[in-house]
């Protein structure tokens, strides 16, 4: 499952071996028997292969089924849906609590929420509605 998921990570970036390796600091041999399945990284390069690619290590190594990824486009819906939602919220009736406005760190705690909220509901949406061949 790993290197399935790394090859489908790196090719979404449109990334080569190369570019890979110099990123993690080691050979493009080293990363090519990633993708290969012919050895594994060890911890960090693990944590830093899921910071690089915004994704859990569970998903990296096959152990989180839900996270699914999105593709280029529906990331951009998301974040022009997101941006729509929170503009329509802008005014002080529109993000208040108990009638008074709410702070920035709130409106940032609440824009995050919202995020998290529609790419879960995609990632569900996409597991439900994919066909079984697809998968």
């Amino acid at each position: 499952m790993f290197p399935e998921r790394l090859i489908e990570l790196r090719t979404s970036k449109d990334l080569t071996h190369q570019q890979m390796a110099d990123m993690l600091g080691i050979t493009r041999q080293a990363y090519g028997n990633y993708e290969a399945g012919k050895r594994e990284p060890d911890h960090d390069t693990m944590k830093r292969l899921a910071e690089f690619f915004n994704v859990s290590t569970d998903f990296l190594l096959g152990l989180n089924f839900s996270d699914k990824l999105l593709t280029p486009k529906e990331e951009k819906d998301i974040a022009k849906d997101l941006e729509k939602m929170l503009s329509n919220l802008e005014s002080d009736e529109g993000l208040a609590f108990m009638g008074e406005p709410m702070d920035d760190e709130t409106k940032e705690l609440m824009r995050i929420s919202l995020e998290n909220s529609m790419r879960l509901a995609k990632q569900l949406a996409k597991q439900k509605f994919t066909p079984k061949k697809h998968k």
